[in-house]
């Protein structure tokens, strides 16, 4: 399974752990995901996704799933999150 969040596509970074000697010694930051289950009003059912913290707070702060991911480019997202994009604008003409 992937380190990559599922809505943003925020992944491993990787570089050199400095020792005081000047010692360099490869090391990887890891995103900080968790499982979540968001709620898409749109297509009326929950939707399971591994994403990271930062992502849940944005998903919160813009007002859910379904507004967030309307919101947001293309270019920013991942291919899943793409694919939950278009079914979630194909539903919201249908309801309005």
């Amino acid at each position: 399974m992937a380190r990559r969040c599922e809505l943003t596509g925020k992944a491993v970074h990787t570089g050199n752990s400095v020792s005081h000697a000047n010692n360099k010694t490869r090391r990887r930051w890891l995103p900080n995901l968790s499982a979540v289950t968001l709620m898409s009003e749109a297509l009326g059912r929950s939707i399971r996704l591994r994403i990271s913290s930062h992502a849940l707070r944005t998903v919160e702060h813009r007002g859910g799933l379904d507004a967030f991911l309307t919101t947001t480019p293309d270019r920013a997202l991942s291919l899943r999150a793409r694919r939950l994009k278009r079914q979630i604008e194909k539903k919201q003409p249908a309801a309005s």
